[in-house]
């Protein structure tokens, strides 16, 4: 099952294992089990301190297995083959559930620790999702270190009749004791903050108690993490807050316009990205949402949880998100066949036809590697012709499953409980179609994640996007803005990066300028 490399490799990472562990596999005569049971004796031999016990007639899914250290009852469950982006979190669960040391701060293991209640997690990933393995780390390590914690991941391309039963159309996709309890990206911190009634109050009470910032950049994508590491680098007192660090990048898989890295991904760039930050002793404040900025002197922030923070001047880079088609039915059929994400949840379309809503390079993007698992897509362009780049055109309609669409307008979502389809209007011809299938990818650009600024003296758009001008300032004093959220064209990373620094070193200025005496 594993080739010699990476059985090196593994044994390597085993040796770090420090107490006894125990796999138990439940398998039964299927080729799947075949393979996981191939794949769980390779791991056996690679360490004396792992056992293996093979099951046949207990009631758990089918092949799945368990890990636990001997002597204590963890909860922790793979049910289906921990492959492709998973295999990262089998080592780590191994390593973990082996006694090595997680790389996570010590009151945050103590959260995790004082979690009171029984909490019954089953994650349904692809093993194709960027976005599922950070989402399974977390709640595996959960696990290992709470009793009352048990989490199942659940591979949906192996058990489609569970994810048909329980219409799940969108990965990572987790229930918490049978009721869903999330759906997408989503980091521990805010697991716990979901999971630990008291925390918004806690966590509250300790960001108002904070001292004034000089410089608080709101967003942690490339334009703030590059603000705060130029502002922290002035020797000033610099802060993050976002709701997630990484912002949109963290949903981006292939990234080739970076320069001088010819070729990347949006999870790896963004860690790089923390660890950078991290090194300037930045206050990063994660997982909290903005409700209100409030300029004066000083500039006030004010929080979705009840807290709120002060700074001498704040630097706004908090991106933007996916646009929605804005149609009857979209918002219904939400992770019930209406997708955003082709590498995340195309597995779970294989064999079915699908939609996607956008002829630019993303659009086309997304039907190229869509057509390559499902049995039939759909390209929906609103132009008279598509905007993807010559070469994505030309590969395109060189596949024999895609069907490509101009001049249409989408003019609603259609289905029960979930999508059956999408009707369309010829712009040419004023005449309504409707299409037949079972998922719609929309890809139609971005909007600016600026609704909490609606109302207050900062002026935006008629879009939502923060006007700036050449410097970064914005219409009220001590407050600038940086990236994809402000008027500054072509939303790109190494242009929001520069648009980061270039904000920082206008706040300096400011903080110069007004706090020198008279």
């Amino acid at each position: 099952m594993l080739d010699a490399n990476i059985k090196t490799q593994l044994k390597a990472y085993l040796e770090k294992v420090t107490q006894p562990i125990e796999i138990v596999a439940s398998l039964d005569d299927s080729d799947k089990s075949r393979e996981m049971q191939e794949l769980l004796n390779d791991i056996a031999s690679l360490s004396d301190r792992i056992t293996l016990t093979e099951v046949r007639d207990d009631d758990q899914r089918k092949p799945s297995f368990s890990l636990n250290r001997q002597g204590a009852n963890m909860g922790l469950r793979f049910a289906g083959l921990p492959m492709g982006h998973e295999f990262t979190s089998l080592i780590l669960a191994l390593l973990q559930v082996g006694g090595h040391p997680p790389k996570v701060e010590p009151e945050v293991i103590e959260q995790i620790r004082s979690l009171d209640g029984e909490f019954n997690f089953e994650t349904f990933v692809s093993l194709s999702c960027h976005n599922c393995p950070d989402v399974v780390q977390a709640l595996n390590l959960m696990a290992v270190l709470n009793p009352n914690v048990r989490h199942t991941m659940i591979d949906g391309a192996l058990f489609q009749k569970e994810v048909e039963d329980r219409q799940i159309m969108a990965v990572p996709m987790v229930f918490l004791n049978g009721e869903l309890f999330g759906q997408g990206r989503m980091e521990l911190g805010e697991i716990l903050a979901k999971a630990d009634k008291g925390a918004a109050a806690r966590d509250a009470a300790k960001l108002s108690s904070k001292e004034i910032f000089d410089v608080l950049v709101v967003g942690g994508g490339p334009a703030g993490a590059a603000a705060a590491i130029y502002a922290a680098r002035k020797g000033i007192r610099t802060g993050i807050v976002a709701e997630r660090f990484g912002g949109q990048v963290m949903d981006t898989l292939g990234i080739e316009n970076f320069i001088s890295v010819k070729e990347t991904e949006g999870p790896k760039l963004a860690a790089a990205l923390e660890e950078h930050v991290k090194q300037y002793g930045i206050d990063l404040m994660v997982h909290q949402r903005i409700k209100q900025v409030v300029p004066g002197e000083p500039i006030e922030l004010q929080l979705e949880n009840g807290g709120s923070l002060k700074a001498k001047s704040v630097i706004i880079a908090t991106g933007a998100r996916w646009r929605t088609m804005n149609v009857p039915g979209e918002k219904e059929f939400m992770t019930k066949g209406v997708a955003f994400c082709p590498h995340c949840d195309g597995p779970l379309f294989k064999g079915k036809r699908v939609a996607v809503v956008g002829g630019g390079n993303s659009g086309v993007e997304a039907a190229i590697d869509l057509a390559g698992i499902v049995s039939h897509v759909t390209l929906l362009e609103f132009a008279d012709e598509l905007r993807a780049d010559a070469v994505l055109q030309k590969k395109l309609y060189s596949l024999p499953n895609v069907k490509v669409i101009k001049s249409a307008q989408t003019t609603e979502v259609t289905g029960k409980n979930q999508v059956n389809g999408l009707m369309y209007k010829d712009r040419a011809t004023d005449e309504t179609h409707w299409v037949e299938l079972e998922g719609i990818f929309v890809q139609i650009g971005l909007l600016p994640n600026t609704d909490f600024l609606k109302g207050s003296p900062i002026e935006l758009t008629r879009f939502g996007e923060i006007i700036i001008d050449s410097k970064g300032n914005t219409s009220a004093p001590g407050v600038f803005a940086a990236g994809d959220c402000t008027t500054v064209p072509y939303k790109q990373i190494v242009i929001a990066m520069g648009e980061g620094a270039k904000a920082a070193l206008s706040a300096f200025d400011h903080l110069i300028r007004t706090s020198a005496p008279a």
